[in-house]
């Protein structure tokens, strides 16, 4: 019970996910307890606020409380700070790294047939939610983004698995076998202001990836 008590506390003071091991190492090492004891801790901490508004998730990089999504736009009224509002070509790109990665930018420029904005990829390795994770073999020796646990944390998920699958997203009849004929502008390079981006024109799966990802977001 007293393992129980310590490892609550942890997680509700932590200000970012634990795991089992971190948690661990925050006891004196003569009084760390098992594994199998903190899970045990865990396991029984999530039952306990099984039926609360608040709830102990399991998310890429650990364990963390967290306010029940279907409560969130509640707690967001809290704060002056709007969420951010992300733009349809960084989600688009963002996409495109999470279901076909490691993608160099030539490859998602190939995918979506216009230029990937500079803008676009340094606000998404500013967020954390992507990374180099390999150079291609290639002359410039390009790098191959993929995404990282931040992603996965931001969107509460714990593995890519968790992604929704192109059946799930083509059973929301939104059509995946028509090409969207959307006009496009020459470049990205040409937008200023990722908030006023325009949408552009995408292959036929990604523009609706997009905006799965992007409902998916949780505060």
């Amino acid at each position: 019970m007293e393992i129980k008590r310590i490892v609550e506390a942890i997680l509700f003071a932590a200000n970012r996910p634990m795991t089992v091991k971190q948690i661990q190492q925050v006891f004196p090492e003569i009084e760390q307890p098992e594994t199998i004891e903190i899970l045990g801790a865990i396991e029984s901490i999530t039952e306990d606020y099984r039926d609360r508004p608040i709830e102990l998730k399991k998310v890429a990089s650990g364990y963390r409380f967290q306010v029940r999504q279907e409560l969130a736009r509640w707690v967001t009224r809290l704060f002056e700070e709007k969420p951010p509002r992300y733009s349809r070509a960084l989600l688009e790109t963002l996409a495109i790294i999470a279901y076909r990665q490691p993608v160099t930018r030539g490859d998602i420029e190939d995918i979506r047939g216009v230029s990937v904005s500079t803008s676009i990829i340094q606000t998404l390795l500013e967020r954390d939610w992507i990374k180099v994770v390999a150079h291609k073999e290639a002359p410039g020796r390009p790098g191959l983004y993929g995404t990282t646990k931040q992603f996965l944390d931001y969107f509460n998920i714990t593995t890519l698995n968790d992604l929704p699958t192109l059946q799930e997203i083509q059973d929301l009849d939104l059509p995946l076998d028509t090409p969207q004929h959307i006009p496009q502008e020459e470049s990205e390079e040409q937008t200023t202001d990722e908030q006023d981006d325009k949408p552009q024109a995408t292959t036929d799966d990604q523009e609706d990836i997009g905006e799965e990802l992007g409902e998916s977001a949780t505060v």
